[in-house]
């Protein structure tokens, strides 16, 4: 569908434009944003059938869950950003009729990276959504046509703060079934932002065609022409870029695990390979679509994250404030980015960095640029990944009770 299709967004603040704005009723976004008042504990009892269990000390970083893997797809799919397994569940839905349409993103006609709401019926047609999108996507605008159509039963591939509207409005939309697929997110840009980013790395940035940040603390590009090149982290432009670089809404996110999907598919645990969280029952179903299509393994986890954690608070601390970051001697670049995959923290411990610089860098972005918003928009779970390096609600900082 065309952009210029869909209703005008509604004019809001801290919005990453889900499609809720534009459907015909705007006004649920008050009570489904991520980024208004989110009750993490209710939707994941309501989801799950139990909220995040802190006993359980990956629930701490990952939210509920039944299993987690490694994972790889025995033959990957060509023009997959990994292997290709969220899409190939997806063909798998539709190819065994459990649902009639997918909902996800393809890219537009004439931006590759421009990511485009898609309601997809067959499963051949799965292909157009395989490799990475930058950008927004008004994802959930789709969902009043596709009940329109008469579809009963559907598949949602959506990030974090596309999923937490889309399970708040669940009841009321009546499907016969809802698979929710979801794929972590964090620091999402604007597609015109991604590309300036793309021509800070390369002299020839129209014909990339594949980007990944890598969980070795590589980014891998691809050329048309089939040249590939690889950066290290600590290569990166990325103090270059301008303060608004990525929005506020990515540096507040307080989900980047997708924890209200049925399952998650990602790679920040896969150590090279795919990461899966397994969360319900539908997200075993899910699983077991794959069979023999791939292969399993235990996730794994090397290094220590402390260091790495308490650097990127210093230096979140500083952009919060708008002062310079903290940038490290040229001299010393080269010698860093050999050391990093070798002692920086690999696999869950990977993972588990993440998740704990995600919630610092939330709480001190809110606590510069919307403090009144904190006791609101920050759930327990974050105070609690923060905790153990000294950060910890101030007056008129901590959740309120929700009546």
């Amino acid at each position: 569908m065309p952009k210029d299709n869909f209703a005008q967004a509604q004019a809001r603040s801290l919005c990453t434009d889900c499609g809720l704005s534009r459907t015909d009723a705007p006004g649920r976004c008050g009570a489904a944003c991520q980024f208004i008042r989110p009750d993490y504990p209710g939707q994941e009892t309501r989801v799950h059938g139990r909220p995040r269990d802190p006993s359980r000390d990956e629930e701490r970083f990952f939210g509920p869950y039944r299993a987690m893997y490694r994972a790889w797809a025995s033959e990957p799919s060509q023009g997959a950003q990994w292997s290709g397994l969220t899409t190939r569940i997806a063909e798998k839905l539709l190819a065994s009729g459990a649902v009639e349409a997918v909902l996800t993103v393809v890219p537009d006609e004439t931006d590759r990276w421009r990511p485009i709401p898609a309601l997809i019926t067959e499963a051949g047609e799965m292909a157009r959504a395989r490799g990475m999108r930058m950008g927004y996507a008004p994802l959930l605008a789709l969902l009043e046509p596709a009940r329109a159509k008469g579809i009963r039963r559907i598949a949602v591939i959506g990030i974090p703060c596309q999923v937490y509207a889309l399970r708040a409005i669940e009841a009321e939309l009546g499907f016969d079934a809802l698979y929710v697929i979801g794929t972590p997110c964090s620091d999402n840009t604007t597609t015109e932002n991604f590309h300036d980013f793309l021509g800070r790395l390369t002299d020839r940035p129209e014909e990339v065609s594949y980007l990944e940040f890598r969980a070795d603390y590589r980014v891998e590009m691809r050329f048309d022409d089939g040249a590939q090149k690889e950066i290290p982290f600590l290569k990166l432009p990325i103090s270059d870029l301008p303060p608004d670089f990525f929005p506020l809404t990515c540096r507040t996110c307080v989900d980047y695990t997708n924890a209200l999907a049925d399952i998650t598919v990602g790679y920040m645990a896969g150590q090279g390979e795919q990461w899966l969280i397994v969360r319900n029952a539908r997200g075993q179903e899910l699983l077991d679509l794959l069979g023999d299509d791939m292969r399993l393994a235990p996730v794994g986890t090397k290094g220590k994250r402390a260091s790495a954690v308490k650097g990127f608070i210093v230096n979140t601390e500083l952009a919060a404030g708008g002062l310079p970051l903290r940038r490290m001697p040229d001299w010393l670049r080269p010698l860093m980015a050999w050391l990093q995959p070798r002692i920086g923290p690999q696999g869950m411990e990977f993972a588990r960095a993440r998740l704990e610089m995600k919630a610092a860098e939330t709480v001190l972005h809110l606590r510069r640029h919307h403090p009144k918003r904190m006791k609101y928009m920050i759930p327990q779970h974050v105070w609690d990944l923060v905790a153990p390096y000294g950060i910890t609600p101030q007056e008129g900082e901590a959740p309120t009770p929700r009546t």
